[in-house]
């Protein structure tokens, strides 16, 4: 099945998990009428590398789901939108998604910039929403009930990074850089203080244009500064394989610690050289690793023989976000197979979720805490260990 851009796509289960309770009742819906679910993934644009993988998962898992008869034998369809990696095409969307198409539920968007613009139009719409996006502003129970995460938070990615940098690098002298979209800038201003907080010397601290093709005064402000390790923050594989390729022409081997898309198939494609991508450690989850045994977790082994046998390309993506993309619309169809499609039933199981094994994650809900990863699930890993889709734990990784 092909989820095209602008036409109904047959599953994902994401919407539905959160159709929360809010002013406004849901119209009666026939057994066998179909659950319409928003879609809004980043297809395109410079930060579509995340949307790239997550929605071939969401493929994959919409297929199956529907191809087993659907929810207690309801299909999935989904209404998808390209937001071009631009969060006022997501807002827009989201207007149409709500007004016009009257879906039940949002899935996405899946770049914390696009997120932070329709969150709150979601609210307003008294659509319910689950993402997979880091900014810790997005969940907030008082004020989007409705919203669920799927992914860490932006102060555990930080703490995953910020623990390797300080405790296992031993690098005291740390630059932070990112682009000006709003991940980034908000990631810059939050981790910031986190590094102060233990102990670090902040010698550089900005965000750049992320078209911007010459970042070697950048990099010689961090080196003259005396920076021990770089962490830049930013979606958009252009911009990191711009700060490791002018890393290698200054003959500099300062290790680089930061987002996931710095592993990404899509940032090795730009670099200059292989080599590039030495000494370069990003964000990721155990279920995604390889351990010392060179295996992956029996549940990520068996998916990812699911993938090959589906002939979903990996080339250009990241196990973890086909992963994530996969878990939602099975924890959707799980919901509302064991709740119905009230939305005060569906909040209310989801609020007492927990352990839920996902093959990118375990998640857990609360009424309080619609946050689902565990901090211990985050972890930094090798970048040029990449291999189908997959990495090494980083080097002295807990140490």
């Amino acid at each position: 099945m092909s989820i095209k851009r602008r036409s109904v796509l047959k599953g994902s289960a994401a919407g539905a998990v959160a159709l929360a309770g809010g002013g406004l009742a849901a119209p009666a819906i026939a057994a066998n009428e179909p659950l319409r679910i928003g879609f809004l993934p980043a297809l395109t644009g410079p930060s579509s590398s995340t949307g790239i993988g997550i929605n071939r998962g969401t493929e994959l898992a919409v297929k199956e789901i529907n191809d087993a008869g659907g929810i207690s034998g309801r299909k999935i369809e989904m209404v998808v939108r390209d937001t071009q990696s631009d969060a006022t095409k997501a807002v827009n969307a989201i207007a149409e998604l709500t007004n016009r198409q009257k879906v039940a539920m949002i899935w996405g968007p899946l770049n914390s910039g696009e997120t932070l613009a329709a969150t709150p139009l979601c609210a307003r719409a008294n659509i319910p929403m689950i993402h997979p996006c880091w900014v810790d502003t997005l969940i907030d129970v008082k004020k989007y009930p409705m919203s669920f995460r799927s992914a860490p938070t932006n102060e555990q990615i930080g703490e995953a990074a910020n623990h390797y940098v300080m405790d296992v690098l031993k690098a005291k002298k740390v630059a932070v850089i990112g682009d000006n979209a709003g991940y980034a800038t908000a990631t810059v201003a939050a981790y910031v203080p986190l590094l102060k907080k233990k102990g670090a010397n902040v010698v550089y601290e900005g965000n750049v244009d992320a078209a911007n093709p010459d970042l070697k005064p950048e990099l010689l402000r961090m080196r003259d500064g005396g920076a021990e390790a770089i962490m830049p923050w930013s979606v958009n594989a252009g911009f990191l394989a711009r700060i490791l390729n002018t890393r290698a022409a200054m003959g500099w081997d300062v290790p680089v610690v930061g987002q996931t898309t710095l592993g990404s198939g899509q940032t090795k494609a730009l670099l200059d050289k292989p080599e590039n991508w030495a000494k370069v450690y990003s964000n990721n989850f155990k279920n995604c690793c390889y351990g010392s045994d060179g295996k992956l977790p029996a549940i990520d082994a068996e998916f990812r023989g699911r993938i090959a046998k589906a002939n979903i390309d990996m080339g250009d993506t990241l196990l973890w976000w086909i992963a994530c993309g996969y878990d939602a619309p099975r924890l959707i169809a799980e919901t509302v197979k064991a709740a119905g499609d009230s939305p005060k039933d569906i909040v209310a199981y989801l609020n007492k979720l927990a352990n839920w094994k996902g093959v990118n994650a375990t998640l857990s809900f609360t009424p309080q805490q619609h946050n689902g990863v565990p901090d211990a699930e985050v972890v930094m890993c090798q970048a040029n260990s990449l291999k189908d889709g997959a990495f090494n734990i980083a080097p002295g990784y807990g140490a």
